[in-house]
């Protein structure tokens, strides 16, 4: 898995963290056929959509405005939706499963909506989710991005459904 160390006594960018993860991840994506589904844009996205991409793999980008110029120049399949984050849940509903890696409330709200709607969620890095009166909540965790996709592969067959072999 990429590190990202730094000097000694500096603290590594966690942007640059994320997007080195996620890109990782969605190279091995990729390479097991699938088809990487994201918001198209810039930062852990286009990282993610690079990754794919210079695998062979072919990436979904679900744009926020409406403009398919606006997707990175790593993206597919560009899709405008003029919806903004209310893409999420099209990007959760097309997906056999969501891997979250790092993130911030986007992130969040996909993690939010896929639990919601029944589908497998893996984490990598991301966010730690607490429900009231301690229900577990049911967010697989993995500590690299192969295993986050493995992970995320498996999860539908074990609760039984068919799988498109699309991630977000």
């Amino acid at each position: 898995m990429p590190r990202d160390t730094g000097p000694s006594g500096v603290e590594p960018d966690p942007d640059r963290v994320e997007r080195a993860q996620d890109q990782a991840a969605s190279a091995f994506v990729a390479i097991s056929a699938m088809v990487l589904v994201c918001g198209g844009l810039g930062g852990v996205m286009e990282a993610a959509s690079r990754g794919a991409a210079r695998a062979g793999g072919t990436v979904v980008g679900l744009l926020p405005g409406f403009d398919a110029g606006d997707a990175n120049r790593w993206v597919t399949v560009p899709i405008v939706t003029g919806i903004d984050q209310a893409r999420n849940v099209i990007l959760v509903r097309s997906c056999d499963a969501v891997i979250a890696v790092g993130g911030r409330y986007g992130t969040l709200s996909e993690i939010a909506l896929a639990l919601k709607l029944g589908k497998p969620v893996v984490g990598l890095g991301t966010w730690r989710l607490a429900q009231p009166g301690g229900r577990r909540v049911p967010l697989m965790r993995a500590r690299t991005p192969e295993q986050a996709v493995r992970l995320a592969l498996a999860a539908p067959r074990r609760a039984g459904r068919s799988v498109r072999r699309w991630l977000a």
